[in-house]
Order: C-alpha cells, then structure tokens, then sequence
C-alpha cells in the first residue's frame, strides 16, 4: 500500500485518480442516511480513465455496500475490468456483517488490478483488513490520505473522538 500527497499538474495521473476519488466522495453524499452504516460512494474507471460504473452505498438495498452496486451494474464479465481502477471514499471492507461476502472478495473475483481510497476504515463496525487483504493478494493499492477529511464528512454523526460511533 501507499500513500501520495496532492500534486499540481492536472496532466498527471495523480489528478486523474484525485478527480475520480473525489466524484467517488461526491456519490458518498447520495447515500441514505443510517447510523448503523458508513457512506461510501464508488467509481470504477477503464485504463484510459472513462468511469464504467458508479455506486454508492445502500443505493439499491439498505444492506448494499458502494462497491457492491457498482460492481453489479458491471457484471464479472467486462472486459475492461482487467485495466481498471476502482475508487472508494472508504477502504473496501474485509469482513461484513450484513452480508457474507465483504467488498474485498467481491474485489478478488474480479480482474480489478487497482484500488485507490480516501479513508481508512476506523474500527467503529469492523475491523479494517481490506487495503491489507487486497494488497496482500497482489492488487496495486493507493491510499490518498489527504483525501481522508471530505470522505469523513458524510460520516460525521457516526464519528466522536476519532473511531468511535456518536451518541443517538
């Protein structure tokens, strides 16, 4: 895994996947609103950096997850899958309550060679093993940290003190 600051040349790659991360932290603010769950939005980008899917997080069902709804609009069999990069406002999940298959299995069934995140997940639900687990299984994973604050922000009545859920 690894960490990039925010760089200025809007030719790079970086601004790319800074463009494509913060639409990703644009969808997290679509997400009905839970204090059970974190809001998360989604893109899934080709190789040339064209989106080919967009979710965010109970978009379709009050168990979806932003990952999940994205990949679904896509199917296991695109072909553009194997280029792609895949943007979450949030680290993809590594264990799951509501469903049995959290966001990195969904991840390494896919061809995906590339995650990049805003957020690391705190421990309010689970504990976060998906950026390790993904990176682990040989996927490029990027966090941009800087990115953390505004991927927060939608999130913000589950948070009190740094990791833990606020008071309802």
């Amino acid at each position: 895994m690894t960490d990039r600051p925010e760089t200025g040349d809007p030719a790079t790659a970086d601004d790319r996947d800074r463009a494509l991360l913060r639409r990703a932290i644009e969808l997290s603010r679509l997400c009905p609103p839970s204090t059970t769950a974190f809001s998360v939005g989604c893109v899934i980008a080709d190789r040339d950096g064209e989106v080919i899917a967009e979710g965010y997080s109970r978009r379709d069902d009050p168990h979806d997850h932003a990952e999940e709804t994205a990949l679904r609009d896509l199917g296991p069999d695109e072909g553009r899958l194997a280029g792609a990069t895949l943007y979450s406002s949030l680290e993809p999940c590594g264990r799951r309550a509501s469903r049995p298959h959290p966001c990195a299995d969904l991840i390494l069934a896919t061809p995906i060679p590339r995650i990049v995140y805003a957020w690391s997940e705190p421990s309010v639900f689970v504990e976060a093993t998906g950026a390790a687990r993904l990176a682990g299984s040989g996927r490029s994973v990027v966090h941009i940290a800087d990115l953390t604050g505004a991927a927060t922000a939608p999130n913000a009545h589950l948070l009190r003190g740094g990791d833990t859920p606020s008071e309802y």
